[in-house]
């Protein structure tokens, strides 16, 4: 498996009925990368990691998982399979270690093997000293710091995270980040989908960013920082906004590559940000505010699927 993709697809397609969720899709994912789907609600990437974990068939096309056939070979797959929900869905009667005994015994493994497996992993994650307790008092970040930990506890070739640090706080997050990170430094693969750009420029060596079912733009977050996006992005605030916005804008076409009117501030995307704050004061303007800050891969991402509010 060193020299294939653990994950293969071509022409992948997920229909309900007449609405087409995932429209002829091609990715590959190598051992060991870290690799993100980005993408608005609705954009596909949800059912594209629901094939991937071989709990939904594919309508059309071919989908390869660790070598093997996604339709077929299911329950082989799912064996090598580590999977982190969304939602925490740890068993509250069970203590934290239990949690992780009892999931690794459905993989066959012997109760002495579970437990030290078990514990091992408890420590990785730093909750170790929490061993012995109930899941109900932990926090949300130990929570999915737990549930990560279940998805290790069968020592799988590739591990799905499905928003993993939704609702965390900004310590817990940076924490998960660490332990994901470690984990990709052993070697492990990981796919996750997540909102949080910072989050997939930290952790993805890869991505996808989807629209519409399909795959609208691929690459390392700095290469598509570089190809869809500026060096550096000039925000402005003036007064009156937003009534003034679209005067303003029209008065900074050719400042930037492109200028974004928000109903709170202008975005002038600039190769270079004193350049451009240079020509705006000769061309008279006075913003009642300035920030001169890097291209992010959030402006990308804006780029290509829009700011409209998708539910």
């Amino acid at each position: 498996m060193a020299d294939q993709p653990l994950i293969y697809a071509r022409g992948l397609v997920k229909r309900f009925g007449e609405f087409t969720a995932v429209n002829g899709i091609d990715l590959d994912v190598a051992p060991g990368e870290a690799f993100g789907f980005l993408g608005p609600n609705g954009a596909g990437k949800s059912s594209t990691m629901r094939m991937i974990g071989c709990v939904s068939t594919p309508t059309a096309g071919e989908l390869r998982i660790l070598g093997m056939d996604a339709v077929h070979d299911g329950p082989r797959i799912r064996a090598r399979l580590g999977v982190c929900p969304q939602l925490d869905n740890l068993d509250p009667d069970l203590t934290v270690r239990e949690n992780l005994v009892t999931y690794a015994r459905y993989f066959g493994l012997s109760r002495a093997e579970s437990r030290r497996r078990a514990d091992e992993l408890l420590e990785f994650v730093q909750l170790g000293d929490r061993a012995g307790g109930k899941v109900e008092p932990l926090s949300g970040g130990m929570k999915r710091r737990l549930t990560i930990a279940r998805a290790m506890v069968n020592d799988p070739d590739l591990v799905l995270l499905d928003e993993p640090t939704t609702g965390l706080d900004p310590q817990a997050r940076h924490l998960l980040w660490e332990r994901l990170f470690r984990l990709k430094q052993r070697g492990t693969t990981l796919v996750l989908t997540t909102h949080y750009m910072d989050e997939a420029e930290q952790l993805c060596d890869r991505l996808v960013v989807m629209d519409g079912g399909r795959i609208v733009a691929e690459g390392s977050p700095r290469s598509l920082i570089e190809t869809y996006s500026t060096a550096e992005v000039v925000e402005l605030r003036f007064p009156g906004m937003p009534e003034v916005g679209p005067r303003y804008a029209a008065a900074l076409e050719g400042v930037g590559k492109r200028v974004d009117p928000l109903p709170d501030r202008v975005l002038v995307y600039v190769d270079d940000g004193d350049a451009a704050l240079a020509e705006i004061q000769r061309r008279g303007l006075e913003p009642t505010s300035v920030l001169v800050r890097r291209s992010t891969l959030e402006d990308v991402f804006l780029h290509l699927t829009g700011r409209t509010l998708v539910d």
